[in-house]
């Protein structure tokens, strides 16, 4: 039986979509639950996070000098330690806190650089495929399956940004689900999916939407959706916190987008899209995550 957090959770004030201040960081709400929780449940707050891990994996590996994001939790030298060997515990004995869909990955893109090989699919995709399948399989039932919304959602906008543009699908969609290859490989509107996914209608009219930064806002109303749904009989447990801090995500992120800066960012992207870039189309998935 999963734990319920009462007087955590009758604490947090309400949070709305169009809310513009944020009651506190996603930071610092980080810092002031993480030790409230029981093992199990910081395992998956923890598990949310990792995203930004996954953004300090890849700059260390290109920028050496960089300057992590404190969001996340793996520090440089574990990092390092993970470069020199992924399969050895750090130096001090203890086990690598890296999970192993990043030592995979850090494996194959040693491998391919050893050998001079080039990588068709983005390594930010390649990567962040081994994320959602790890996060797939948590054991919790409403973080796996917030992770499979997203990874349809961005797939199948991906797929509409491909033929849009005349880009080879199977370079850019990640995943190796039913639905995946339905978006590698089918040429209906719909990738064949039919009735069988409950938010394509919903999906396609965003998809049609040319203003990118209110297709943005309706991403992140049919996430909000989402989460208010699948909580709505789960008040006081793990998912409705795990549901707050996805929302408070949400309105961080579009407290730091300027709007006029945002949209000439994404009109950019576009531009570089239709020469065929695939790092600019990379670009663009993350901007629409």
């Amino acid at each position: 039986m999963s734990s319920e957090y009462y007087y955590l959770i009758a604490g947090l004030p309400n949070l709305s979509i169009e809310d513009s201040k944020l009651p506190y960081t996603t930071l610092v709400f980080r810092e002031e639950v993480e030790s409230q929780l029981s093992e199990t449940d910081r395992t998956l707050l923890r598990l949310l996070f990792l995203k930004f891990d996954n953004r300090n994996l890849l700059e260390q590996i290109r920028y050496p000098d960089y300057h992590p994001d404190p969001q996340g939790s793996i520090t440089p030298d574990e990092f390092d330690e993970l470069f020199r060997d992924p399969e050895q515990p750090l130096s001090d004995g203890k086990k690598n806190p890296v999970p192993d869909y990043m030592k995979t990955f850090v494996r194959s893109y040693q491998t391919a650089h050893e050998k001079g090989e080039q990588s068709v699919i983005p390594w930010e995709d390649r990567l962040e495929a081994l994320y959602y399948e790890y996060a797939m399989q948590c054991g919790n039932e409403f973080v796996a399956a917030w992770f499979e919304l997203n990874l349809h959602l961005n797939n199948f906008l991906t797929a509409v940004s491909c033929r849009t543009y005349g880009l080879n699908r199977t370079d850019y969609i990640v995943g190796d689900n039913e639905y995946a290859q339905l978006f590698r490989t089918s040429g209906a509107r719909d990738f064949g999916l039919g009735n069988t996914w409950e938010y394509l209608p919903a999906v396609q009219r965003i998809a049609e939407e040319s203003n990118l930064l209110a297709r943005e806002r309706k991403i992140d109303r049919l996430k909000w959706d989402w989460l208010e749904e699948h909580t709505i009989f789960r008040t006081f447990t793990v998912e409705s916190l795990l549901a707050w801090l996805l929302k408070l995500e949400m309105i961080e992120r579009w407290t730091k987008l300027d709007r006029a800066t945002g949209e000439q960012t994404f009109r950019h992207l576009i531009g570089v899209m239709k020469t065929g870039s695939r790092q600019a189309l990379a670009a663009f998935k993350r901007n629409n995550k």
